[in-house]
């Protein structure tokens, strides 16, 4: 695939089973803003691990569900642009969930799958999807969303894909798409922001005096039954670690009934690969590691992953997986903590309802009009509930005084 943007120089858009076919350098050097999820590191260590698969790999062998196809954009030899693109038969793992659309195409006897995803696998966080090399002049970068666009779709005709969903994409990205055909949908997660404090007592400080006073115990029961809760980061962790982290993931997925989507080996290449970003929140008891809580860190935001004990913990999980987050947001001057999916439990811990994004195209024009009205009904439904929720945040008003001041 290839489109020319000016003379001599030609826009070319390859194809890619692998990351492992781009070198690390030339896409991490792509402006990939603050999430790490999309990094090179990150896609090698599903990949590596079994919890991707390269769309060569034949399909028996395929147990993912993610099936890769990397696009690459390059100007005289230079990477430009790219996006990563997932062939799914399935729709587990994807957090904007579209199980509804997957039935009402049944019923009308429609073939939903295969289907092609834009997003960070089995990742619910926001991030860029059109990855564009820094300071492109407008012209340029504009003519290379197009080409990257135009490759998506080439990808799905020639795999016979039933839609394009991008997913957990920006807001600008959503709106760029809708001017190239894809309709928006409007989801919220429980997002932390950053409002300056400078310690963990001032974001106390600016809570109403109950919610600050059932923070305080959730703190000091869970801190009170262990030794230790230490940060550590990835190049820190040694084999025994990992495995106890890989033990904990299994543990949460087992007990709540969910899908371990990363398989095993992950959490190791995952140190080995990102070793600065991935950060473990470790917790000790009687000189052994019962609990911990994974990070990823970048120089503009924090993510909370994956959580899990071997022993149950009264309030742990809020300290480990939130508080402890979000002291180190404000310790690292970091904007945005964002938690994962799910959680109204998070409203009283100082996160508030934040709008998520995504873009889709339905190849078939009845099911595609269907869909398109029901999001568009959908988007005003989710309004109202983040405007609802936001009343019933735990944060002092302006306009209404505090219940007894702040603790000591």
């Amino acid at each position: 695939m290839s489109s020319t943007i000016g003379q001599p120089q030609t826009l070319v858009v390859r194809a890619v089973p692998s990351i492992t076919e781009v070198p690390a350098a030339a896409w991490d050097a792509l402006d990939h803003g603050p999430s790490p999820f999309l990094r090179h590191g990150f896609l090698r260590a599903l990949e590596e691990s079994g919890s991707t698969d390269p769309i060569s790999v034949k399909p028996k062998a395929r147990r993912s569900g993610w099936n890769s196809l990397y696009l690459v954009a390059e100007l005289g030899g230079r990477v430009v642009g790219a996006v990563p693109a997932f062939l799914k038969v399935h729709s587990y793992g994807e957090y904007i969930f579209d199980w509804g659309w997957a039935n009402a195409a049944g019923r009308a006897g429609i073939d939903y799958y295969p289907k092609l995803v834009i997003a960070a696998p089995a990742t619910p966080a926001t991030g860029t999807r059109m990855l564009l090399a820094p300071g492109l002049d407008p012209a340029l970068a504009g003519a290379v969303r197009e080409a990257l666009v135009g490759a998506v779709r080439s990808i799905a005709d020639d795999t016979q894909c039933s839609s394009i969903h991008w997913l957990f994409c920006t807001r600008e990205e959503q709106q760029a798409l809708g001017a190239l055909g894809f309709f928006p949908r409007l989801t919220y997660q429980f997002h932390w922001h950053n409002h300056g404090y400078a310690t963990f007592d001032d974001f106390l400080a600016a809570l109403m005096s109950r919610k600050r006073k059932q923070l305080k115990k959730e703190r000091a029961k869970a801190r009170g039954a262990v030794d230790a809760i230490t940060w550590r980061a990835g190049a820190e962790l040694d084999s025994g670690a990992l495995d106890d982290l890989d033990r904990f993931y299994r543990n949460t997925t087992d007990n709540h009934g969910g899908r371990d989507y990363l398989r095993p080996r992950f959490f190791h290449l995952l140190a080995q690969y990102l070793p600065d970003t991935m950060q473990l929140v470790e917790v000790t008891r009687g000189g052994q590691r019962i609990a911990g809580a994974l990070f990823l860190e970048t120089d503009r935001a924090l993510y909370g992953r994956y959580w899990g004990s071997d022993v149950h913990v009264d309030m742990l999980h809020f300290e480990t997986a939130y508080y402890a987050g979000i002291e180190r947001a404000i310790e690292r001057k970091l904007p945005l903590f964002e938690a994962g999916a799910q959680g109204e439990h998070k409203l009283v811990r100082g996160f508030a309802p934040s709008p998520t994004y995504s873009a889709h195209w339905i190849r078939h024009p009845g099911l595609a009009a269907a869909i398109e009205d029901h999001c568009r009904r959908e988007a005003a439904d989710v309004e109202r509930v983040i405007a609802e929720l936001a009343k019933h945040g735990p944060y002092r008003r302006d306009d209404a005084p505090d219940e007894g001041g702040r603790e000591t």
